[in-house]
Order: structure tokens, then sequence, then C-alpha cells
């Protein structure tokens, strides 16, 4: 059944009728669980954006990570088992993300992710990592906005990693992110899929 045309994986609270499914991924020769759901990012098996993330990115330092939109939560459960020395929020704006996070989280084990709404995250917290497949079809302008937002949190010497493919616009979200004063480099392009590392100048 598809979803209304109001109802998507970056809609607050998805009408769509609940299917809860676990499925079972390796990737970053880690054996993880994933649950999902309609309406929720992610919700069959681990989607190639995703997967190529996971796989090229750089596995932030510091004590506070951060999963930008983390929908069924398997880039957080796979900084949670990278870092099990480090704090990983997974935050999103849709309540029934939050709640498949949640339980991809109990099907690990994993007990240092914290998954919250987007406005439950204190407005004080400072990320040294954040790991993102942002959701391009949010639309320029959304887009924009939720990565000024959030980008803007990054701690003094932190990277970003964002996945993008390149026919939804990755060139241009590089440029973007350079005229909004942060330095843009291409870690990995795969698949069309280009992993962009954003830090601060």
């Amino acid at each position: 059944m598809a979803m209304s045309t109001s109802d998507h994986y970056f809609s607050t609270q998805p009408s769509s009728p609940q299917d809860a499914q676990t499925h079972r991924v390796k990737v970053r020769g880690t054996d993880l669980q994933l649950a999902g759901d309609r309406g929720v990012f992610n919700k069959g098996d681990l989607d190639w954006g995703t997967r190529v993330l996971i796989e090229n990115a750089e596995v932030p330092r510091g004590g506070v990570l951060l999963d930008l939109g983390c929908g069924s939560g398997a880039i957080a459960a796979a900084l949670a088992t990278l870092r099990p020395d480090a704090t990983v929020w997974a935050v999103d704006v849709n309540e029934r993300a939050v709640d498949v996070a949640r339980r991809t989280m109990q099907l690990n084990g994993l007990t240092n992710v914290r998954v919250a709404l987007a406005d439950e995250v204190p407005h004080d917290l400072r990320f040294d990592g954040i790991w993102s497949n942002p959701p391009i079809r949010v639309g320029k302008d959304e887009l924009h906005h939720l990565l000024s937002t959030w980008l803007a949190r990054l701690a003094a010497a932190g990277t970003a990693d964002l996945v993008v493919h390149k026919n939804l616009g990755s060139d241009s979200l590089a440029k973007w992110l350079t005229s909004q004063g942060y330095s843009v480099t291409r870690a990995a392009s795969k698949q069309g899929y280009r992993v962009l590392r954003v830090t601060r100048i």
C-alpha cells in the first residue's frame, strides 16, 4: 500500500498503516538487526546510500556522535557498535521512526544510543561527529535549514559525513555547504552515491 502524498518518511506522524518488520544485515563487518515499518526511512533492507555511508565514512573521534535523520536507526546502530565508548544520538522528526529506532537498539543490545525527537536534544549539546543520509526529497529550502541548524552544532574539531546521490544534487549541495563557510571534500564515491566530508574552516 502506497503512502498518501502527505505521508513521507520526514512526516512527523505518518498515517500509513503500521507493518513492523525486522531485517538482518551485515555492514562494515558487523551483523545488525534492523527494525522497520511503513512511513519510516529504511523500512526494508539497508538502502544503498546508507550502506555506502557506513562502509566509507570516517569513524568519528570524540564522545558525542549524531545520526541525523535516523529513520530505522541503522547509522546509529553502526556508530554505537564501532564506537562503544561514545554516546550516540539518533534523531528524527518522525515519531514512528523514533519508536522503530528504539526497537533497533533493543534488538542489538545497544545501550549507548539516545533516540530522540529533534526538539528533545539539549540545545547546548555539541557533536564530535555527525553521520547522515539527509532527506533530500524534503526540498532544498528545508534541507538547507536542517543542515544549517545541525552542522552549527559540530564541535570545533568535529566532522560530518553526508551521503548524497549525484543525481539528487550532491555536487550542488557541496557548493552550497562551501558557501556557508565549511570545508567539503568527497571522501568516497560508489554506486553513484558520494560521501561528503564537512568540517569547519
